[in-house]
């Protein structure tokens, strides 16, 4: 039996019949992506969570959603605001309660301005730390009562210990460090963040996921990995030497149907499986 580790994928309903066959065979984890929008909240969603379980029936694998975020500041310090991107969560929680989902993705709210800028305003950091914990430990502590972990995942991050400390200050084993790949390769490219290996050596045991997409260092590709320029071998080496076992989930923004394609690459590489 191969050591190398399993790649899952992020994938809509229609991609996971289509791969069905492919995800059972390892238990690959799955990422939902069917509830992203914020629009899909109100909705209860009964046949498609109910279709989920039917799928699914047999799987013994781990699987989460990606949570909703557009228009989402988890660390907005306006006080109207911050309930309502609370309940925008709890509602996304809500739907991994129905489906028995085990983790969450949601997005950081750090960004370059942030990083260049703590000194400049020196109450800016402990602020946007205050407002994040207002709006996202009601959260956590749903995610806790219902088996769910949420993975706080880099966009615009350029200082990837921002997120470690935030996880840190809110200290729950339901709330880790995600990294997405190619938002740390853009970061890098961009804004001078560290390479993408370094993001994984500095969330190190406190990682919990990690969507892996290649792309360009300009911009979020999604491109599948070997198609930009990440050097995936310092990648994973990176993942195999850290104190941690992320879900590993495949994020690429089209031609789901050649993921098997793609992990197969990465297999005849020695990397992943």
């Amino acid at each position: 039996m191969s050591s190398l580790p399993i790649l899952g994928a992020a994938l809509k309903y229609d991609d996971v019949v289509a791969l069905k066959d492919w995800i059972f065979e390892k238990d690959r984890t799955l990422e939902l992506q069917d509830f992203v929008p914020v629009t899909v909240q109100d909705e209860d969603q009964t046949e498609l969570i109910a279709a989920y379980k039917a799928l699914l029936d047999g799987y013994d694998g781990t699987f989460g959603i990606h949570g909703p975020f557009f228009g989402l500041d988890v660390a907005s310090d306006d006080p109207l605001i911050q309930p309502v991107v609370t309940k925008r969560l709890l509602d996304a929680l809500g739907k991994c309660e129905k489906l028995g989902a085990t983790h969450m993705v949601v997005h950081s709210p750090f960004n370059m301005f942030h990083s260049l800028n703590f000194v400049n305003f020196a109450y800016m950091r402990a602020a946007i730390f205050e407002a994040a914990e207002a709006i996202l430990v009601p959260a956590v502590k749903r995610a806790e009562e219902i088996g769910c972990c949420l993975m706080l995942e880099n966009v615009g991050d350029v200082d990837p210990t921002l997120r470690s400390a935030l996880v840190s200050a809110i200290n729950s084993s339901s709330f880790k460090v995600s990294i997405d790949t190619g938002h740390a390769h853009f970061a890098h490219g961009q804004f001078k963040a560290p390479p993408v290996a370094d993001f994984v050596y500095m969330a190190g045991t406190q990682l919990g996921h990690v969507h892996l997409q290649d792309a360009d260092g300009y911009a979020d590709r999604h491109w599948h990995p070997g198609e930009g320029t990440i050097p995936w071998g310092g990648v994973f080496k990176a993942l195999a030497e850290i104190e941690a076992d992320p879900r590993l989930i495949l994020e690429v923004r089209d031609r789901q149907d050649k993921l098997p394609e793609t992990v197969a690459r990465l297999e005849a590489l020695g990397l992943a499986q």
